[in-house]
């Protein structure tokens, strides 16, 4: 079985360009349930605004889960300032260097998008000399310029503007000829739309699988607690696919499958991992095992909520991880062929 790489890439697109920072996920999880309407597979959602697909397997009576995210960083208005701009508050684990400069959009209470660009208090040059690349990048020195007619409080809030409303990043999705996928929110995107590529592939094909497989779109991993409810009794194994983070001193790149042995929380399951990597070896993938020593996963999340469950994590390598990312087909490629690997292994590691 193949999974098409086109189907992941121009799902990706068309997730990465629905704004969905955590807490304000509801527009892409439509997206996603549609999607999975098309593709004919059953699922629910939870009462945290979670879906969950099953895919029946010859086992029913222990089972497997694979999760992906979509909820992304993101922003709330802190505080509407005198002079008409707006200061900040971060949705995720980001510093304010990774968006200054970027376009972004608020989304008001009624609804309404008003765009305008983050940018530092002294942004001129002209006007502040060394300063300008002196300042601290906080979020007392970053502010939202509108892309509207305002120079007071007052005119921010006639445009219906107030402080808890949700700011989303221009993601600027590209794809190059080269087969480079650059944009902001590969982490965790990418992921979703690799695994609506293997149920699309698991659909068509009528591939029986050894044990009944649930997919779980998590919404609010970026703040710690998307995947660590709702999952069925019947899982065994936990399998996180987010993204390999990349870096000095990391063994993943943009081409490769990663395989995490280690986090932030801990180790994760020895026998699921190795199980992954003579996976990965027997069918001939690019692959890397690596550790991301500031990082934390849905599975992770899981084990803290009190679930007894082998977990494991694995996603293609992505450069430049919560700022402005890029990965490459070939790491979507491996991944996906590594899950259908997985899903069509016998053996479970309880």
């Amino acid at each position: 079985m193949s999974v098409s790489n086109d189907y992941i890439v121009e799902s990706f697109c068309q997730l990465a360009n629905i704004p969905s920072p955590s807490g304000n996920t509801a527009k892409v999880m439509a997206w996603v349930a549609q999607e999975l309407e098309k593709l004919g597979v059953a699922f629910k959602r939870t009462n945290k605004g979670a879906i969950l697909a099953t895919i029946s397997g010859a086992n029913v009576d222990k089972a497997r889960l694979l999760t992906a995210h979509v909820d992304t960083l993101g922003a709330m208005v802190k505080e509407i300032k005198s002079n008409g701009r707006l200061k900040l508050t971060l949705i995720g684990g980001f510093e304010f260097n990774a968006i200054e400069g970027e376009h972004c959009v608020v989304e008001t209470g009624s609804g309404r998008l008003i765009s305008g660009t983050i940018l530092s208090t002294k942004a001129s040059v002209h006007v502040y000399g060394r300063e300008a690349g002196k300042a601290e990048r906080t979020d007392q020195n970053m502010e939202v310029r509108l892309d509207e007619k305002v120079k007071t409080k007052q005119e921010v809030l006639d445009l219906g503007i107030s402080v808890g409303d949700f700011v989303s990043f221009d993601p600027r999705v590209t794809v190059t000829e080269s087969g480079f996928v650059k944009s902001r929110h590969i982490d965790d995107k990418a992921s979703v739309a690799i695994l609506l590529g293997v149920l699309k592939e698991l659909r068509e094909s009528g591939k029986k699988l050894p044990y009944t497989t649930h997919f779980f779109i998590s919404n609010n991993e970026e703040i710690g607690y998307g995947g660590n409810s709702s999952i069925p009794s019947d899982v065994i194994e936990y399998l996180a696919v987010d993204m390999g983070a990349i870096g000095d001193g990391q063994t993943t790149d943009e081409y490769c499958v990663s395989i995490c042995a280690k986090d932030s929380s801990g180790p994760y399951h020895y026998g699921l991992r190795s199980h992954l990597t003579k996976l990965a070896e027997a069918e001939g993938l690019n692959y890397q095992v690596d550790i991301y020593p500031f990082y934390g996963s849905d599975a992770s999340a899981a084990l803290r909520a009190g679930y007894d469950i082998v977990h494991g994590l694995i996603g293609p390598g992505v450069d430049a991880s919560h700022s402005h990312e890029r990965t490459h087909r070939e790491a979507l490629d491996n991944t996906a062929k590594l899950i259908m690997a997985y899903l069509q292994s016998e053996q479970l590691q309880a």
